[in-house]
């Protein structure tokens, strides 16, 4: 599993699509806490 791991990092094209993968998946937290303390709602 590590070697996995290593392999995807060491492609630059893997590394990429992970950070994008990280980045959106902030956004939509970031979302989705803004909504529900907009909406007054503690949780979903």
């Amino acid at each position: 599993m590590l070697s996995f791991f290593r392999r995807l990092m060491a492609d630059d094209k893997a590394a990429t699509a992970i950070e994008y993968t990280l980045i959106a998946s902030l956004i939509a937290v970031a979302a989705i806490t803004a909504i529900s303390t907009v909406s007054g709602q503690g949780s979903l």
